[in-house]
């Protein structure tokens, strides 16, 4: 009997999302001064006002009101009607000092290797089910949104009334032997301006207004945003739910607050595989939280593109201060394609890859200003790019007077998304036999 999966994305403009890319810009900002910043930074956003706290340890300036309100404005809230602007906006900064009861068991020193952040468990998943190995379901939830995004930004004309605010779900349904038999349902919400005006104040005139409104979104969506996303021979009987409250013009902060953290789903596998938790944005890689998830990412994912499994679901977990994880764990839903159990499977995985967090962060370069872009539309999932980013390098001299402090102007290519990358495939292969 045919059964159904559903995820769902959120646009860079939902409020949630405003606050995972404020955290991770300024992280960025700090790792771009001081590779060794560690960075905890939650963000809140409501009508016109951003309060952003946390923990940090670094050596670098940032001025925290301009990071905040360059990253509201690249995300789109640049107007007063949406009572929430990156001009406007109030912004309340509360960061402090990270415990030094936490660093002293996460920091290297005398012979010491360098701890996990915290305890925990992180979960990494990969499935042959579409080209990035990924669950189908969020892969297209996530391009919607993006799709959205595109045109708002780089083709307004097409859809000229579209603000940030956006979410998307997709329903997914599968035969008995786990095959996609089609899109069974698509769910796309997006905030707009009130681009039809009513006649008069009667209740009719603007439910007439209203209904004008909803038929042209749903006429654009269907004809500029649908085809360019979703492959016509899945869309058989398909139901289209497009703005089903009728109307959405009061989104963003002004509709909801939003606090980082707070689409870990999203963020992950859509509800496929497994979540330890922990949320990402914000904290820099010395939290497992954040690098050991991206590092369980980049095993299942190599050990899919090599042939081991269908699918592949990777469990790391940690004890707070200590090196080496306390379990590894790999599941491969009887989809091994090797004449192993998955426990000789993890046995082989956990010689391949070695899990201490310094070596995470050095075989992912995590500690490179790479995180704004992984903010919005998922942090597994995307294509690996290399990008120039502005740095200081920062530089300690004795002079007479005592040590200085010098800021050294200068950039440097960095690779982003370096956990979905397939450089460990010939290795896996070769270990596995295949």
């Amino acid at each position: 009997m045919p059964y159904l999966f559903t995820s769902e994305s959120v646009s860079e403009g939902h409020p949630d999302k405003i606050a995972d890319q404020i955290s991770d810009a300024i992280l960025d900002a700090m790792l771009a001064q001081d590779p060794g910043s560690r960075v905890a930074c939650e963000t809140f956003v409501t009508t016109g006002l951003v309060i952003v706290g946390g923990e940090v340890t670094t050596q670098a300036y940032v001025e925290i009101q301009e990071v905040v309100r360059d990253t509201i404005k690249r995300i789109g809230y640049n107007k007063e009607d949406y009572k929430f602007d990156a001009e406007s906006c109030g912004i309340m900064v509360t960061l402090h000092s990270q415990s030094p009861d936490i660093a002293q068991g996460v920091d290297e020193g005398d012979g010491k290797e360098q701890g996990a952040g915290d305890q925990g468990m992180m979960f990494g998943y990969a499935s042959n089910e579409t080209d990035e190995l990924m669950p189908m379901a969020l892969a297209y939830s996530h391009q919607l949104v993006q799709r959205l995004a595109q045109i708002r930004k780089q083709q307004p004309e097409l859809m000229p009334y579209l603000r940030p605010d956006a979410k998307s779900q997709i329903t997914i349904e599968y035969s008995d032997d786990g095959s996609v038999n089609r899109i069974h349902t698509v769910v796309i919400s997006t905030q707009h301006d009130e681009f039809v005006t009513p006649q008069n104040g009667s209740a009719e005139a603007r439910k007439e207004a209203d209904d004008a409104m909803l038929d042209r979104i749903k006429e654009d969506i269907l004809k500029h945003v649908i085809p360019s996303v979703l492959p016509k021979e899945y869309l058989k009987d398909t139901i289209y739910h497009i703005n089903p409250t009728g109307k959405f013009i009061i989104g963003g902060p002004h509709g909801d607050a939003g606090l980082t953290g707070r689409k870990i789903i999203v963020d992950t596998y859509g509800g496929k595989g497994a979540h330890g938790g922990g949320a990402f944005s914000g904290k820099d890689a010395s939290k497992v939280d954040r690098s050991a998830a991206y590092a369980c990412r980049h095993i299942a994912k190599n050990l899919v593109a090599a042939g081991v499994a269908d699918e592949v679901l990777v469990q790391v977990a940690y004890a707070i201060g200590v090196p080496d994880p306390v379990s590894l764990t790999v599941n491969t839903f009887n989809t091994a394609k090797v004449n192993l159990t998955d426990a000789a499977i993890g046995e082989k995985v956990s010689g391949i890859f070695d899990m201490k967090p310094k070596k995470i962060i050095e075989r992912l370069g995590l500690t490179n200003p790479i995180f704004f872009e992984t903010a919005a539309y998922g942090h597994m999932g995307r294509s690996p790019f290399t990008k120039t980013v502005p740095v200081q390098q920062l530089v300690i001299r004795n002079v007479d007077s005592g040590e200085e402090l010098v800021r050294k102007n200068a950039s440097k290519e960095v690779e982003c998304f370096t956990w979905e990358k397939l450089d460990f495939v010939d290795q896996v292969r070769q270990e596995f036999g295949l």
